[in-house]
Formats: C-alpha cells, sequence, structure tokens
C-alpha cells in the first residue's frame, strides 16, 4: 500500500550521550530516519540530549528538543505539538525502554499517539528473556537450555539444574552490561548479584554456554505485506563468547555453507514474523555449533541496531531510510533503490567485495582495568575496511585504527614471548588478532592457534598465509623484487610502508618503484547489485586491478571513479571513535561538506568510521570509504587533483596528516601547517606566548629523566607533564614528587620516543575557562566562553562546562577575549580556534590554544542556534570574511555541558578524573538561572573526583 495519508507528524527518540554499548551509530540511523520522513512532507520532531549530533541540528528535523531522555520531557513535547505517531527503532535500547514506559504510563494511548516500525508485543518478547525463550520454542527454533530468574535464591536454583559453564544474561540492557560468562560456583554469586543489579526489571536469564560455537547475525526487513528480505549476513571472527560490539566481523558470511545458510534464513523470517507484525528493521544473532552444525538463536533486536548501520555501510543499502519508509505505511516494490535509484528497494543486495569491521579499545584511559573481552561490550567506537578479497580488508582495518600500527604485521612491533602469546591466544584481548599474526610467525602450530582461540580454520590460514608472503618478500630487495610479488602484496592489503619495512627501505622508495611498474590504486563503486546495474551515488574503496603491465587503457576502464572538471575539496574524517575524539568531530565534518557545497565545490570526504552521518553514501559528492592513512589520502588527492584539503575538522587524525600533505605541496585549507603546528609544540607555543606578554604557567621543555629533574627544581612541585602531539589529555598527569615525575617521564618516552615533554607549574585551586572563536585571519569572532564547574586539572572534556561563564568577572572575561583575539591572528587562523585558561587570583593564564575545530563547537552551535561550522568552512575556502555574517546568538539563561562516563562496564575502575579524558559522551542541559537544582549539586560535587 502507498503513504499512509494519516500520519502527518513523528516523533522521533535518540540514543541520548555516547556511552559504551551505544555510539554514534544512533546519530546516523536517526538522522537517515528523520530525512527519509520529510521527504515525505511529515513534521518531524526529534529528542535528543546529545549536542554532539548531526540528528540534534536543525538541518535534521524541523524540530528538535534537547532534553533529557524521560518521559516528562515526553509529555512536555506532546503538550506543545500534535503528535500522529512515535517512531522508537533509531535510538537504540535508550529510546526503546522510553517508548515502552510511556507505553506502561498510558502516555500514548493519552495522547492519540500510534507507536511505528515496531510493537509493544515484539519489544516484551525479545527483551524480556523468559517470553523471548518461550517463543522461540513455540516457533519451533532452537534456544540454549536455560531459565530466567528474580531473585538470588531462583538463580542457584536455576544453576544447580543447568550445571557450569553457564551464562547470565540481564533483560533490558545495553551493550551486555551486567551479562558474562561463569565458569565455577564461586564465581556465580558476584555474577548473579551484578546482573540483577544491572536490569532495570532486576530479571536474568541464565543459560547453557555455547562459548567457542561460530556467531553470525543477519539484519532483515519486513514491510505491511508481509514482504521480508535479508539485507545482509555477518559472521563473527571471534567465537562466542566475545560480545559482538567487540568482535572483529566480516561481511557477507566467509564459512557458511549454503545448506546452514539457508536454514538460517528460514529461520530468521519465521522468527521475525513470529514475535509481531510490524513494518520496519529486524537484527538476529544466531550461533552454529562447528561440530553438527547445529543453529541456535541467541537474540532479537526488534529495532535498527549497531550492525544495521554497518551492513548499510557494507552493503550500501540505507536500512534506517528504507525502514522508516515502511513505517508510514510503504510497501518494499514500491520503494526505489537508493544507489542504482532504477530498481526497486525489494531485493537482496549482492555485493562482489569483502568488508572488515575491527572495534577500537581505550583500555589504557581505565586504569585497573584488565585487557579482556567477555558478554559486556567494551569497545568505544570501530573502523571498516573494503576489500576485493578477506586479507586486503582486514588490513585496510587494522590500519584505519590509529593504534601506531601500519597494519596486521611487517612493522617490527610483533610480541615475541611465546608464554604471553599463548595467554593472548586463549584469553580475547583487544590485541589478540595481532598476536595470532605472532604465533604464526613465531611457529607455533596451526592446530594449537586454532584449540586456543576457537576461530574458524579459514580465518587462521588467510593470516597464516599472509605471514608466509611476508617471508617470500623478504628474500628480495627492493629492485629484485619481482613484479608479481609486489602487485600480490599489495593486492591482500599491505601498505607501502609495510612493504618497505620488510625490505628495508623507505615508504617513499616503495611507492615510486610500484608507480615505475604500474601497479596503482583503483577505485571501486559500492553498488547494492556487484555491478549488475549502473548506480547513480558516489561510493568508493578502492583495490589493485590485475592489469598488464603499463596498461592505461585498462586502469582507466577498471577505474569506476570519474574524475570531474568541477573545482574540488577533500574534507578528512576523524576515523574511529575514541575518548577525547568522538561523533563531535564527525558533526564538524559533515558541516564542512554542506558549507563547501553551498560554495559551489565538489565535496570528497574520506573517512574510515560506519558509524556515523559523515560516511552517508548521499552526504558528501564522492564519498573514498578508505583508512584516513597517508598512502591512501595521497593516492586518492593524486587522482582528484582538488584545490585543497581541509584537515581542521577531523580532530587529531586530520591534523596529523598536516605535516605530511605540507612536505608534499598539498594546499591546506584555512589556517597554515606551521601555524598548527606551532600550537601542537608545547615549547613553541609558550614562547609565542611569552613575546605576546600572555601570562601563562611557569614552563619548561625536556627530553629525558635528567632534564626533567632538574627542571623540577626551578618550577616546584606540583607538576603538570605534558606530552607533545597528543590527544584527549594522553598521558598527561599531575605529579607531587620527583619519584612520581621520573616513573611518568620514563613512561611517556617508552610510548612515543623522541617526544618533547612540557613541565607546567600546575596552579592549584584556579578556575579553568575556555574559548571558542572564529578567525578570518584579520578579525576575530568569539562564539562562546565557557566556564568550567571542577577545578583546574581535571580535562575539559571530563568537566561540566557552563556557557556563558557563571562567576567570572569583566575583568577576566576581558582579559580571556583580549587573549583570544591576540593568539588567533599571531597564530595567522583561518578558521576555528579553541583557547582553554586558568584563571588564579583573577589573572588569567593560557593552558593551551587548538586553531581547529574543538569538542565544543558543536556544543555551542546547539546553545546558541547559530551554524558556526557553516561559517568558518566558508573562510577557510576563502569564500567569505567574517562581516559578510550577521551573527544573532540566542542567549537565554545557562547552557551545561555534562560529560556522561562509562566506568560501569569496569568493574574494577574507580570514578577518578585528572589530566587524561576519560568521558565517552556529552549531554547538553538548559536552566533559566544558577538557582536550579542541577547546577547546585555539580558545583556542591565539584572537587569529588579530581584525582592525579
Amino acid at each position: 500500500m502507498p503513504k499512509r495519508n494519516d500520519i502527518k507528524s513523528v516523533l522521533i527518540i535518540g540514543s541520548g550521550p555516547i556511552v559504551i554499548g551505544q555510539a554514534c551509530e544512533f546519530d546516523y540511523s536517526g538522522s537517515q530516519a528523520a530525512r527519509s520522513l520529510r521527504e515525505e512532507g511529515i513534521e518531524v520532531i526529534l529528542i535528543n540530549s546529545n549536542p554532539a549530533t548531526i540528528m540534534t541540528d536543525p538541518v535534521t528535523a524541523d524540530h528538535v528538543y534537547l532534553l533529557p531522555l524521560e518521559k516528562d520531557s515526553i509529555i512536555h513535547i506532546l503538550e506543545r505539538h500534535k503528535i500522529d505517531a512515535i517512531l522508537p527503532t533509531m535510538g537504540g535500547q535508550t529510546a526503546l525502554n522510553l517508548a515502552m514506559k510511556c507505553h506502561k504510563l498510558g502516555i500514548w494511548e493519552k495522547y492519540g499517539v500510534e507507536m511505528i516500525g515496531v510493537n509493544t508485543d515484539a519489544i516484551e518478547t525479545t527483551e524480556n528473556r523468559e517470553a523471548f525463550r518461550k517463543r522461540m520454542l513455540e516457533l519451533g527454533v532452537h534456544v540454549c537450555q536455560g531459565e530466567t530468574a528474580d531473585s538470588f535464591l531462583r538463580g542457584k536454583e536455576i544453576a544447580q539444574k543447568i550445571g557450569f559453564p553457564l551464562v547470565i544474561r540481564p533483560s533490558y540492557t545495553l551493550g551486555g552490561s551486567g551479562g558474562g560468562f561463569v565458569n565455577t560456583p564461586e564465581e556465580f554469586n558476584e555474577a548473579l548479584t551484578r546482573g540483577l543489579k544491572a536490569s532495570p526489571v532486576h530479571e536474568v536469564l541464565i543459560e547453557q554456554s555455547i562459548l567457542g560455537w561460530k556467531e553470525y547475525e543477519l539484519e532483515l526487513l519486513r514491510d505491511n505485506n508481509g514482504n521480508v528480505i535479508i539485507i545482509c549476513s555477518i559472521e563473527n571472527f571471534d567465537p562466542m563468547g566475545v560480545h559482538t560490539g567487540d568482535s572483529i566481523t566480516v561481511a557477507p558470511a566467509m564459512t557458511l555453507s549454503d545448506k546452514v545458510y539457508q536454514e538460517m534464513r528460514d529461520q530468521a523470517i519465521k522468527v521475525m514474523n513470529g514475535i509481531g507484525h510490524f513494518a520496519g528493521g529486524c537484527n538476529i544473532q544466531f550461533a552454529v555449533n562447528p561440530a553438527t552444525d547445529e543453529l541456535i538463536c541467541i537474540e532479537v533486536n526488534p529495532r535498527v541496531s549497531r550492525s544495521s548501520a554497518l551492513a548499510s555501510k557494507a552493503t550500501g543499502y540505507p536500512i534506517a531510510k528504507i525502514a522508516a519508509k515502511l513505517a508510514i505505511g510503504y510497501n518494499l516494490d514500491e520503494l526505489k533503490n537508493q544507489i542504482t535509484k532504477t530498481t526497486s528497494a525489494y531485493f537482496e543486495p549482492a555485493i562482489d567485495y569483502v568488508i572488515v569491521k575491527i572495534p577500537r579499545w581505550n583500555f589504557e584511559k581505565f586504569h585497573g582495568s584488565k585487557d579482556s573481552l567477555g558478554l559486556q561490550m567494551k569497545s568505544v567506537g570501530e573502523a571498516m575496511g573494503i576489500g576485493r578479497n578477506f586479507q586486503e580488508a582486514l588490513q585496510k582495518a587494522c590500519q584505519s585504527l590509529e593504534i601506531k600500527r601500519n597494519g596486521l604485521g611487517a612493522d617490527g612491533k610483533e610480541l615475541t614471548d611465546q608464554q604471553a602469546i599463548l595467554h593472548s591466544l586463549a584469553n580475547p584481548n583487544s590485541k589478540r588478532l595481532f598476536h595470532i599474526y605472532d604465533a604464526f610467525k613465531m611457529g607455533i602450530p596451526f592446530k594449537t592457534i586454532q584449540k586456543l582461540t576457537k576461530i574458524d580454520p579459514w580465518f587462521l590460514h588467510q593470516i597464516e598465509e599472509l605471514v608466509q608472503l611476508e617471508k617470500e618478500i623478504q628474500k628480495y630487495d627492493l629492485q629484485t623484487l619481482p613484479r608479481e610479488l609486489l602487485l600480490e602484496a599489495k593486492k591482500r592489503g599491505y601498505a607501502d610502508r609495510q612493504i618497505a619495512h620488510l625490505l628495508r627501505c623507505l615508504e617513499s622508495e616503495v611507492y615510486k618503484r610500484r608507480k615505475e611498474l604500474g601497479i596503482e590504486r583503483i577505485f571501486k563503486l559500492v553498488d547494492t547489485c556487484a555491478a549488475e546495474f549502473e548506480a547513480q551515488t558516489p561510493y568508493y574503496y578502492s583495490t589493485f586491478a590485475t592489469q598488464p603491465e603499463g596498461s592505461e587503457e585498462l586502469r582507466q576502464e577498471v577505474n569506476e571513479s570519474k574524475v570531474s572538471n568541477r573545482k574540488k575539496v577533500v574534507i578528512l574524517g576523524s576515523g574511529p571513535n575514541r575518548i577525547g575524539q568522538g561523533i563531535e568531530f564527525d558533526y564538524c565534518c559533515v558541516h564542512g561538506v554542506l558549507a563547501a557545497k553551498e560554495c559551489g565545490y565538489e565535496t570528497i570526504m574520506i573517512n574510515c568510521n560506519p558509524e556515523t552521518v559523515s560516511t552517508d553514501f548521499d552526504v558528501a559528492d564522492k564519498l573514498y570509504f578508505e583508512p584516513v592513512f597517508w598512502e591512501h589520502i595521497y593516492d586518492i588527492i593524486q587522482h582528484e587533483k582538488p584545490e585543497g584539503v581541509i584537515v581542521q575538522l577531523g580532530g587529531q587524525t586530520a591534523l596529523k596528516l598536516a605535516e605530511k600533505l605540507n612536505r608534499y605541496g598539498i594546499p591546506i585549507l584555512g589556517t597554515s601547517y606551521e601555524a598548527l603546528d606551532l600550537a601542537e609544540d608545547r615549547g613553541k607555543f609558550s614562547e609565542l606566548l611569552r613575546s605576546l606578554n600572555i601570562p601563562y604557567p611557569k614552563f619548561g621543555v625536556v627530553e629525558d629523566a635528567n632534564q626533567a629533574s632538574e627542571l623540577a627544581k626551578q618550577l616546584d612541585f606540583p607538576l603538570l607533564v605534558r606530552p607533545s602531539y597528543v590527544l584527549g589529555g594522553q598521558s598527561m598527569k599531575i605529579v607531587i614528587n620527583e619519584e612520581e615525575l621520573e616513573q611518568h617521564v620514563v613512561d611517556i618516552l617508552n610510548q612515543i620516543p623522541d617526544n618533547r615533554i612540557l613541565l607546567d607549574h600546575f596552579l592549584e585551586g584556579a578556575i579553568e575557562a575556555e574559548a571558542d572563536a572564529i578567525c578570518d585571519g584579520e578579525d576575530v569572532y568569539i562564539i562562546g566562553i565557557m566556564e568550567h564547574i571542577e577545578p583546574a586539572g581535571i580535562h575539559s572534556g571530563d568537566s561540566n562546562a557552563v556557557l556563558p561563564a557563571f562567576s567570572l568577572g569583566p575583568l577576566v572575561i576581558e582579559q580571556i577575549e583580549l587573549y583570544t583575539k591576540k593568539i588567533a591572528l599571531a597564530l595567522n587562523t583561518v578558521g576555528l580556534i579553541n583557547i582553554q585558561f586558568a584563571i588564579k587570583d583573577n589573572k588569567v593564564y593560557v593552558i593551551e590554544a587548538n586553531p581547529r575545530a574543538s569538542r565544543t563547537v558543536p556544543f555551542i552551535c546547539k546553545a546558541y542556534q547559530e551554524p558556526y561550522v557553516n561559517y568558518a568552512t566558508k573562510i577557510m575556502l576563502g569564500v567569505n570574511k567574517l562581516k559578510d555574517f550577521t551573527f544573532n546568538p540566542k542567549r537565554k539563561g545557562y547552557a551545561i555541558k555534562m560529560p556522561v562516563f562509562s566506568f560501569d562496564k569496569f568493574p574494577n575502575v574507580n570514578k577518578e578524573l585528572g589530566p587524561e579524558m576519560k568521558s565517552t559522551g556529552e549531554a547538553i542541559y538548559f536552566i533559566e538561572n544558577l538557582q536550579d537544582e542541577v547546577f547546585q549539586r555539580l558545583y556542591e560535587e565539584r572537587n569529588l573526583y579530581l584525582s592525579r
């Protein structure tokens, strides 16, 4: 049937602040759904408390409410708008839980609001572990043997009946919170207590352990006529026992026999039809016994999931966009394929490439946490690689992680301790993939590696082949290496940098040699249909063709990225989310793209994060889903020949590439490389402040522990120890004596060799503030000055920050404004700049300056309702000057940026805050005055978590 005419307005619930287990994939889904509904003329009202997202931007919805995700906020909205339907499937577990709460309280019924995209029966059946188990058995679908417990006593009875090992899965939780494997009765009491507490309804499922079975996911869509299609099969590289969000995943499934795949499809369709009749998306997880092919259904999410974003990017099929249209009445055969624009949406994507997703962890931020993976998700982000084969996709995903590795192996960072390798293979952890490679290189037998990891032999053979290829390459030098062998390495995803390591030469020499041999990167389309139909949407990945030497005609023929004669700009994305660099930089990248489009540029986005809006295929004119890694970027730039590259919007990821861009003569748009470098080099920057007569804490630069001890005598303790060129306060620490100082300097130099370390006299008890500004090289406009509630010493990303400042007098504000303008002009800033200050005894000291988009820019844009990134981008492009814009910020009361933490995922870690950032996300909270209870509570607790 066509679109329903009775739905004129829809409320979309977002997922709230980024936490481990629920990240920016829901910003992508929610943004896509909102755009999809607005295309149909439907009024979209959106609620979310996260200011860092595109989803909460005026470009996304007709009305955006930046309010806490609570029933009172829902009532507030329903009192102001006539809403016909609620779409709760785009905001993860948070949105489903809130929608169910409002349903049980009769709120939807009272205001005449219909739930679309899912129904309450489906939510109840899938979220209530006992109801789910019973329904699956009624449908004839196998599940693990188990029962639910709502008390400690009942839990112990069930455990005795099932026997150990077993699994505890709390109801209505997110990212596996509170869940885990229990191998012995001794561990059971603590695990059961944790699970009952984690569940909002204090209920857990206790079931048999299927540790070591193979794990798969299917993404489904169903319309109102009951037509169901499978968008994508996803296989977990890691067997059962590791949360799917912490697993390396591969699409399409690589090791499934057709017989088992067909059985899995049939069961998935039966399950989706059996849990409730709704039009929308569904994610179903299965386990397969590798010995018998027995199939078990683990879990069902009747909503757009974390994997839906991955499946959308993997196939080019926009699941959230189509799911939103199905929810308002359309059927699949009435909609067009969004990539080909000519074929029907009622088809299952076919892909002629492989994608590999690897999670990104931040264990080093949670001191005292154990680097171990289990049923509770711990990753903070992910990167995805696309290749013509598994090995190429795997290498590209490894190159995208930004963990100081050049890919999988061939970088001299192998682990060589046999016992440590064997322990890592047997106990899943964030480095296990690299240690599998190390095991093969060391000569540990295949059967031992397979027995310890329980990873499918096919995947292990793929890694073993890479080690064998490297041994073959090492028999040669650059000049004698056969062309076929170099081409083979490139086709398997090896970076020039890795090959240079194997051949004991420079990366640039390998690049030059492969160019001489005619081995060049080509670009292929992600087209949903394995090139059966022509794609209209330019979404590309790179690979290497098997063309004959020097065949330019064939190279052009297979290169599917055609270069236009329009003026172009490349925007570098921010790579995988991590603590210190999150979704706020994706927000900036998307607005940069939109602004450049308005200026008539062809926009080219390079990024590797499958969760984000920037990697949606219809945001930029051209999307290259590639690692933000020098070799890939340089080849794209050589191919496209843009006017220049914008590095200011992609956080530290993009900024770190400025030096190479500058060295290779590629124009950096906006602030120059020299200025970016000066601000990053803490010693040089302090010298600039001295020349401008701007106060800063007493400091010195050291290169080893002896120099640090000498300098400490002049500066006095406490000292703030800071490495140069780092993100999110990485390795920053306050030290109070010589022993601590020496220890920390040695630690930094082990992690970051040859770093210039800055020692500052720490201003104890100072107030911290920060200013964001736009500068065009001549004029400066300060977009906002924020005051931190917590004292200096807590990283700005972990502080509650108030806009505008709440206690700083006119004298201090004037100093901040003056210093901001002086520094912005002295750095020849063209674009955005963020400056951080410490205030003690009414004297303002400058701590640091970042001439780029900061994590606070989206927050200020939302608080003041002005598109500052749009203005800044137009200034970077040289299209506008500051005087061309009329600034009109909506200043009413105060906005508080409230950090959100994920300490609950790390049970043994205390919530201690210091100069190194630990928050995973943020919320925005508006208050009318400082008598507000929330502000008063935050102010009273401002010293509570300060540690060194």
